[in-house]
């Protein structure tokens, strides 16, 4: 299910194929008076080996015949737009899916930019399937509304299932947890991801089946409610194939040491509270014992509400580790330093800005084989200069050459800092600079941020995800524009100088799908210089520009099977501005026309 180009091995397996067809289509034109069923066959036994879903929509687009063989063989399917198909026109075409990928609202629901009650219910999706798909087993769900009773229909339909994962999800409590529980004996993977899960008072945990299960993956550190930790403890030590576990703040480390002892063989740990209850064991427990222990482990999160006098716990998996999150865990820089200077193999790192630029440093002495870097804010206000800046970048750039992916908010910033990223790290794919506050220049310099984010955009080849902040003219759009051709996912607020920047980017970003626009003084001009592309993006979002009412109606009549909703929810034009401005845009392709389920704020043009 991987968004990655197509791989050597596909591209070999897909010339194979062709040539497969060929030699069958010369031979069969003479042997037999089916010739294209035969050549249907022999291409679906060749089709099942490729696996990349960007390679199948292309072997879909072949003729009638390749397109029929592709949909037979299909069985992961991926919907990234729940309004893109509608349900019957998926299932009519995929006839023997048994993983599905269905995602929702965009990505900027996440910031509170979009209402609750917007759409997105996996209801008309749940009800199509139980009829379709029958021997459905995976389920991955992302941005969803979905209610308890949509939890209850696919427990007592899907009596194969073994996935299911619900990321970013709201709408269902634990009355629906404990259906699945209950009903889903093959249950391999419940993981329950950033979702909003209400407290119905039900003991979910204790629906498992007592005698044992096959969980692999049980994830529930967002679960905000008190837990059964007897009815947890009881799936753990009867689950001998659980490798990830991830526990919410809910569990003390004395009650973590025993759930420990009972699963040596976890490779994914997510730690919970990671303090002592209220009235701790005695003796202690002997977590560094239970942690030298666990020789597998390569995985570790959680750390929620940190006594830093704990961390040492963790000194003995420290070497193995290749994925640390501590982006729940308020630490400094000293206590960072004994936790990350035996991370030699780590890859992953997610951390608070509390350790300042002084343990950014710390990890680029130390892991020199990191390729992904995220650094959250603890206070995301604009009234302070934030404690990391672009030392910290900097020091990054130098020490962490491999890095792929780095996601970095600071108040401080400068082109220089943003530009020895640029060379330092050529194969960097995904680059995200969130300077909080508005309008920020190059802190050394006073001059936009214009060079540095061109300097990405030339230098980093790969690039294919870009987020863009502080002070930036039209320049840097051009540079977006221009050098950008593989970016696909692009996001940038408070910039540019007028219509001109916005048109850089459609006009030169050929493979751009995503675009996410916050405050910017881009009007109908610009938004009519994306008519070529919009039937090629997934979405388009644009909340308080200078786009009207009429801009966009032209929009949503020149581009056929393109959605235009527009919307005004949170009443942010004032009285006296002009209120044909639209507050809040989203475009985004296909097949079926507008949705049946908007509400009342949402008007379809």
């Amino acid at each position: 299910m991987s968004e990655a180009q197509m791989s050597e091995d596909d591209a070999d397996l897909a010339a194979a194929a062709a040539a497969a067809v060929v030699n069958i289509r010369t031979t069969t034109d003479y042997l037999s008076p089916y010739p294209d069923q035969v050549l249907e066959n022999v291409l679906e036994n060749v089709l099942i080996f490729l696996t990349s879903r960007r390679d199948r929509n292309a072997v879909s687009l072949v003729c009638k015949s390749w397109y029929r063989a592709e949909a037979l063989t299909r069985s992961e399917l991926y919907i990234g737009n729940c309004y893109s198909v509608s349900p019957r026109r998926a299932t009519d075409r995929f006839k023997r899916v048994r993983s599905v990928v269905l995602k929702g609202k965009p990505r900027f629901a996440d910031f509170s930019l979009m209402p609750p009650d917007w759409g997105a219910h996996f209801e008309p999706w749940v009800m199509e399937m139980i009829n379709a798909y029958c021997g459905l087993e995976k389920l991955y769900l992302k941005r969803m509304s979905v209610t308890d009773d949509d939890l209850s229909v696919m427990a007592h339909s899907f009596v194969n299932f073994k996935e299911l994962v619900l990321v970013c999800c709201e709408g269902f409590g634990t009355t629906g947890l404990a259906v699945v529980a209950s009903k889903c004996k093959q249950l391999q993977v419940f993981d329950l991801i950033e979702a909003e899960v209400s407290d119905d008072e039900v003991d979910w945990l204790s629906c498992f089946p007592e005698s044992g299960t096959c969980l692999e993956s049980l994830i529930f550190d967002c679960v905000e409610c008190p837990i059964n930790f007897e009815a947890l403890e009881n799936i753990v030590a009867k689950s001998p194939a659980l490798k990830k576990l991830r526990v919410n703040r809910y569990v003390t480390l004395d009650q973590l040491h025993r759930l420990m002892v009972r699963a040596p063989q976890l490779t994914h740990l997510g730690t919970g509270s990671f303090s002592p209850s209220e009235n701790p064991a005695e003796p202690e427990p002997d977590l560094v014992s239970a942690f030298a222990a666990c020789r597998s482990l390569v995985c570790l999160s959680g750390f929620r509400e940190t006594v830093p006098d704990y961390l040492p716990a963790v000194y003995p998996v420290c070497a193995n580790i290749t994925s640390l999150n501590f982006s729940y865990a308020n630490i400094t820089a000293a206590e960072l330093k004994p936790v990350i200077r035996n991370c030699h193999k780590l890859q992953i790192f997610w951390v608070l800005d509390s350790i300042c630029d002084e343990g950014l440093q710390a990890v680029a002495a130390t892991c020199k084989d990191l390729r992904e870097l995220r650094v959250f804010p603890l206070d995301a206000s604009e009234v302070n200069d934030g404690p990391v800046s672009d030392v910290g970048l900097q020091a990054i750039s130098e020490g962490c050459k491999k890095l792929q992916s780095i996601l970095y908010f600071c108040q401080q910033m400068t082109n220089a800092a943003v530009i020895s990223m640029s060379t330092n790290c050529p194969d960097l794919e995904v680059f995200r600079l969130c300077i909080i506050g508005r309008y920020r220049p190059d802190r050394s310099t006073g001059e936009p941020m214009d060079e540095g984010f061109g300097a990405i955009v030339k230098n980093c080849k790969k690039l294919t995800r870009l987020a863009v902040s502080g002070l930036l003219t039209d320049r840097a759009f051009s540079y977006i524009g221009q050098y950008g051709k593989l970016v696909r996912t692009l996001s940038f607020a408070f910039a540019g100088d007028s219509d001109m920047g916005l048109k850089y980017v459609l006009e030169g970003c050929s493979k751009l799908e995503k675009l996410e626009i916050r405050d910017c003084p881009f009007g109908d001009e610009a938004l009519r210089s994306g008519l070529h592309h919009y039937h090629n993006m997934r979405f388009l979002w644009m909340s308080t520009c200078r786009v009207t009412s009429q801009g966009c109606r032209e929009i949503a009549q020149q581009v056929p099977r393109v959605i235009v909703e527009v919307f005004r929810w949170n009443q942010s034009i004032q009285e006296g501005e002009n209120s044909d401005l639209v507050d809040t845009l989203y475009l985004y392709r296909s097949l079926e026309g507008p949705r049946a389920d908007a509400p009342k704020f949402v008007n379809i043009l």
